[in-house]
């Protein structure tokens, strides 16, 4: 099966390198890694286009400018079905998500639809967040939990695998979303398109490089975007695409 894992890059020239040799070092069979780089000021898509010629399973989109989280998954996602890829997982760049579960994750992608990498299906497992982090994490997906319904502990976790067919299903264009709301959106409609989800559990480690891209905008929008998505649903609005080879 071809795999690929799709990381939106913005200033993270500190994290590259190892991120890469980390991935890589899980001798994952037909495993390509896609970055999405948002013409970072500091060199990151650079140093990407320059490890290229050494490593042809590294993949590379340089857009315009910041254009947003969501957008970044999005553009990948569709390279990653264009391209014919089976399982295709997401991860951020600072290793606050672990390389060493994306073999866990690819291995649960063959028995479930989609895989959730949670900080909040064993108790707590989160490292190096301030309480006040910590409380507006946990607080936003009991959030989201009551306004949708969405059964899942972690709604909001970015570290996740997902089979093609999921991701053909969805109506990628209708995603409205850019910032941390887009984890939640995605979740709600494949859970809405009938899809399985399996929580995995794991270590969430703040950011020890660089700088963290939370701000007040990408909280409101994930406010009201969950109430948005509820109303969607009760006028029967949340849309789904017929894969090709259904």
């Amino acid at each position: 099966m071809k795999k690929l894992v799709i990381i939106p890059t913005y200033n993270e020239k500190a994290n590259i390198h190892e991120l890469i040799e980390k991935i890589q070092a899980q001798k994952i069979d037909k495993l390509d890694i896609l970055f999405v780089d948002d013409n970072s000021p500091d060199g990151t898509g650079d140093i990407i286009k320059s490890l290229q010629k050494d490593n042809p399973n590294l993949k590379l989109i340089e857009r315009p400018g910041k254009l947003g989280l969501g957008t970044a998954y999005i553009k990948g996602f569709k390279y990653g079905l264009e391209k014919g890829y089976d399982q295709i997982a997401q991860m951020d760049a600072d290793f606050s998500h672990n390389p060493d579960d994306l073999v866990a994750m690819f291995e649960l992608a063959n028995k479930y639809d989609w895989i959730v990498g949670s900080r909040y299906v064993k108790g707590i497992n989160v490292v190096n967040w301030p309480m006040r982090r910590l409380f507006l994490s946990k607080g936003a997906n009991v959030y989201t939990q009551l306004i949708t319904g969405l059964p899942i502990k972690d709604g909001t976790a970015g570290f996740k695998c997902w089979n093609r067919r999921v991701l053909e299903t969805i109506d990628l264009d209708a995603v409205k979303s850019r910032g941390y709301s887009f984890q939640i959106e995605m979740n709600f409609r494949a859970w809405k398109a009938g899809f399985t989800c399996h929580e995995h559990s794991i270590i969430f480690i703040d950011r020890l490089l660089g700088e963290s891209k939370m701000s007040k905008n990408i909280i409101f929008e994930a406010i009201f975007r969950v109430w948005k998505l509820r109303f969607l649903n009760i006028t029967g609005k949340i849309k789904t695409v017929k894969p090709k080879d259904a």
